[in-house]
């Protein structure tokens, strides 16, 4: 058979290169295209083809007795007489010029395809925007003014291939929960807002604009949403409170604002009650807004600053009742309850003089010690003393000897007299 087809192929070349018609297929690096080429009716049956450059036999890349061959697969939906090869995992090589054929008697029948192949990424230049937590943001995409009538997107990431699948709102459908599109085609500038941000809507951007044919035009946008700051405070009904707030840097040409909600995009101005709210101690970097006379409905949710895109806080006020502020400060008295340091206040002391008591009567026995040494050395120079020094050396002996009595016999009473007081003062 392929004997066959290459004999085909070759007297058919002049009719290759005179074929009408062209499909120009588009494709992105590292991702799958498809080429689709339909025939006319009468082909449902035949073999049909996908070749590269000149149909060479080696130019041949798969048909549909193959189904799959490599990175290359082909599906023939004989309903709708349409033909379609996939190319897989796309590399700058692949680019260049097919062939979708069919082999029939004679020469066979062609479309040429021309493929292009870019990378998968976009742009130089990239708008970076800030906005804040619970804020609003909104994206601008310029286009040109042949692009008027053409359908307007935004998807998130970086990927030009899969941005039109994976888009967050298209101008077919200009609202999408948080997503909202406006085209002014006088400006030729689309908008998309995002409300209620949140810390996780930080990251890159693509906007789109589809083409007819070719590569879709894409303007790349990095968002950063930043911690939106709050703080909670407390004032008593009846009397004054004092909000600070942000400002932007301008102390009079900017807009200052409190408005009261759960919402920062759906929340009631109060700034138009300036009897009750009155704004003073504006500087450059913050202005003051002062409650007048707190009132019970007045509690909730606050946010203020001088942008409401950018700067601003989140404010929790409570409102506490005079009455109950009375009522707090009259605390009873409660009996105090067991403390472990007044044990110890006690027992320190008592350890202290204990310890005095006992260095006292160690110092009593070595005393006592002493004067035994000396007896005795007495005892044994009195039978070799005068007659005139006996007397007086055994006049020493009773007067030692009554020392020791005398000790031992106080000792014990002292002991257990300060051992009491020291029992009474742990008790």
């Amino acid at each position: 058979m392929w004997s066959r087809q290459l004999i085909i192929i070759c007297t058919a070349l002049s009719f290759v290169i005179s074929a009408e018609g062209l499909i120009e297929v588009f494709g992105y690096k590292r991702r799958d295209v498809n080429i689709t080429c339909h025939y006319d009716e009468g082909y449902q049956t035949y073999e049909k083809y996908l070749c590269k450059n000149n149909c060479d036999y080696s130019d041949v890349l798969i048909t549909t007795t193959q189904k799959n061959k490599g990175k290359y697969s082909i599906t023939d939906n004989i309903k709708i007489r349409v033909v379609t090869v996939t190319i897989s995992d796309l590399q700058s090589r692949d680019a260049g010029k097919y062939w979708c054929g069919i082999t029939v008697w004679g020469p066979d029948l062609y479309t040429e395809v021309k493929l292009h192949i870019k990378e998968d990424r976009c742009c130089n230049n990239v708008n970076k925007i800030q906005s804040i937590e619970e804020g609003s943001v909104t994206i601008s995409c310029p286009y040109d003014s042949q692009s008027v009538d053409k359908l307007k997107f935004l998807c998130r990431g970086n990927r030009p291939s899969t941005c039109l699948q994976q888009a967050v709102i298209t101008s077919s459908n200009t609202q999408n929960g948080r997503f909202r599109l406006s085209d002014d085609r006088k400006s030729t500038i689309f908008t998309v807002t995002i409300s209620s941000l949140t810390l996780e809507d930080s990251g890159s951007y693509l906007c789109g604009v589809q083409r007819n044919s070719g590569f879709d035009d894409f303007s790349a946008v990095e968002l950063e949403v930043k911690e939106l700051k709050s703080s909670k405070i407390s004032g008593i009904e009846g009397r004054p409170v004092t909000l600070q707030c942000p400002n932007s840097g301008q102390q009079h040409d900017n807009k200052k604002f409190l408005c009261k909600g759960d919402q920062h995009n759906n929340c009631t101005d109060m700034m138009e009650n300036q009897t009750k709210f009155k704004l003073l101690n504006v500087s450059s970097i913050c202005f003051s807004v002062i409650i007048t006379e707190l009132e019970a409905a007045d509690a909730g949710t606050y946010y203020c600053g001088s942008d409401s895109q950018l700067t601003f806080i989140k404010i929790q006020l409570a409102v506490d009742s005079l009455h109950q502020t009375s009522s707090a400060d009259q605390v009873t008295s409660q009996p105090p309850s067991h403390n472990p340091d007044v044990s110890l206040f006690y027992i320190l002391p008592a350890v202290f003089a204990l310890l005095l008591i006992l260095t006292f009567v160690l110092l009593l026995v070595l005393k006592y010690k002493s004067r035994i040494k000396q007896v005795d050395g007495v005892n044994s120079n009195v039978l070799n003393s005068d007659d005139s020094n006996v007397e007086m050396r055994i006049n020493d002996i009773y007067n030692l000897q009554e020392d020791a009595v005398y000790m031992n016999s106080s000792t014990p009473n002292m002991l257990n007299h300060d051992d009491n007081d020291i029992y009474n003062n742990i008790l």
